[in-house]
């Protein structure tokens, strides 16, 4: 597993959580309890990973030649709740077909 790989793989696992954190807890203090702090620094914080996400994303691709399948499993994976976490799966079972 190469470096970039690794990398991206923290990041992702990052992004997955501030997401599923996001949605789970801070829009649920926002709009049942009126704490809209809440959403305002986890989606911040959620912007920038995810803005992240995509960098070491197009790095890990172009390291590991990720083909255009891999690559949109990794873009899709992005906006759905636990999807990082499926992808970690995915990356996984890649590597150890190589």
């Amino acid at each position: 597993m190469s470096d970039s790989l690794k990398l991206f793989s923290r990041i992702s696992w990052a992004e997955g959580i501030s997401f599923l954190v996001l949605l789970f807890i801070a829009m649920p203090l926002k709009y049942g309890l009126g704490i809209a702090m809440a959403v305002k620094l986890v989606g911040w914080a959620h912007g920038v990973l995810f803005i992240l996400y995509f960098g070491f994303g197009l790095r890990a691709a172009q390291a590991e030649g990720w083909g255009m399948k891999t690559i949109s499993i990794a873009v899709l994976a992005s906006v759905i709740p636990f999807g990082p976490f499926v992808l970690e799966r995915h990356l996984s079972s890649l590597q150890g077909a190589v």
